[in-house]
């Protein structure tokens, strides 16, 4: 009766059902999950409001790439970052997954392959399955700081894109410009998810590119706003003008980008750097914390470069839902086990760095009591 490509089980695992019998039974869980800035305490500028007031928001003027006004914002910003794109290198997008969305329709048939890395976000399998194209990951490893293992990562005849998530979710870690370039070399399109660019803990390698690249961006992280429902894609190299155009053959059918948004842009990024700093003094005083608190423990904190998480190794005395039940269940503490992002190992477990410092201090406390 419904298509194949929604065959997904539905039903909740185990953490999830726990939780739930919990939260009926009126207990005081300490989410170390929570990865929703608007949920977290931050303080958001009145000027966010007042911007959707502009009476041009009330007057619909389709425009499948996005309004010219909105794009020369989003120009303007990456003119500030140091790089340069032009306003119609710029395609807007309600969301970064939209965004892949696009891409995928874009770049793939039926049946081809975008390769994506292991671990990262536990979206791309649905996101591909909903375009009918297949996901082929590539792992990183490992070695006091993460790379990509080129020896697993190989390019067919099918192969249609490769995504790279800089810096990673949940690893933290940014691209190396040796990588960069051997992953160019390969000449495929690559999709450059940059949303936790803004939260780097150590400068970020500098990467200058000569093919296709898709860059993605958004409110979601850089202005801490995912309510906002606006990203884009930032198309560079050769055939990103021809990209371009089909991708807004795409964005026309859709016309998904709401109008009031797009008008509120300018105040929103204005906005977003009192918000940003807060995140990044949240995240920054987080990961301390969690790197003193357990240096004189059997808790190992992996190397973090950028973004909203940490990934804690615990002993495999417990595998990793074991670890994550008994904290939940023993302690009160939700945190995610790693295979929620495919890691290989064990075991490992994600904190979100964005929770607020109280809460993360008393649950990295209750882990280490745990161990």
């Amino acid at each position: 009766m419904f298509s194949s490509r929604l065959d997904w089980g539905l039903a909740p695992n185990p953490l999830s059902r726990l939780l739930e019998q919990k939260r009926r039974s009126g207990a005081r869980i300490l989410d170390l999950t929570e990865s929703n800035p608007t949920r977290t305490g931050f303080i958001y500028p009145r000027q966010i409001i007042e911007s959707f007031a502009d009476h041009r928001a009330l007057r619909y003027d389709p425009a499948p790439r996005g309004l010219a006004s909105a794009r020369k914002t989003v120009a303007a910003y990456y003119a500030d970052c140091g790089r340069g794109f032009s306003p119609e290198q710029i395609l807007l997008t309600a969301s970064t997954s939209e965004a892949y969305s696009y891409l995928f329709k874009l770049l793939a048939d039926p049946g081809d392959e975008i390769l994506t890395p292991r671990p990262s976000y536990p979206l791309f399998e649905f996101l591909a399955a909903l375009e009918s194209v297949q996901i082929r990951q590539y792992p990183l490893r490992y070695d006091g700081s993460w790379h990509i293992d080129f020896s697993s990562l190989g390019v067919t005849p099918r192969t249609r894109a490769i995504v790279v998530v800089n810096p990673n979710n949940p690893t933290g870690s940014f691209l190396k410009t040796e990588e960069w370039e051997r992953l160019e070399s390969l000449g495929v399109p690559i999709v450059c998810d940059e949303v936790f660019a803004d939260y780097a803990f150590e400068p970020a390698p500098v990467l200058a590119n000569r093919g296709l690249v898709f860059f993605l961006n958004g409110l979601s992280k850089i202005a801490g706003m995912p309510q906002m429902k606006l990203g884009w894609i930032a198309a560079s190299g050769p055939g990103a003008d021809t990209a371009l155009d089909r991708l807004e053959l795409v964005a026309d059918t859709y016309l998904s980008v709401a109008t009031p948004v797009q008008i509120a842009l300018p105040a929103l990024l204005a906005g977003a750097s009192a918000i940003a700093s807060q995140i990044r003094q949240r995240t920054r005083a987080n990961l301390e914390f969690l790197q003193t608190a357990s240096r004189k423990s059997s808790l190992a904190v992996l190397h973090v470069e950028g973004g909203w998480y940490a990934i804690a190794q615990v002993p495999r005395t417990r595998s990793e839902e074991e670890w994550t039940m008994h904290l939940l269940a023993e302690r009160d503490v939700l945190v995610q086990p790693g295979f929620f992002f495919d890691f290989e190992g064990e075991a490992y477990l994600v904190l979100s760095l964005l929770t607020a410092s109280g809460v993360f201090e008393e649950g990295v406390q209750r882990i280490l009591a745990s161990l």
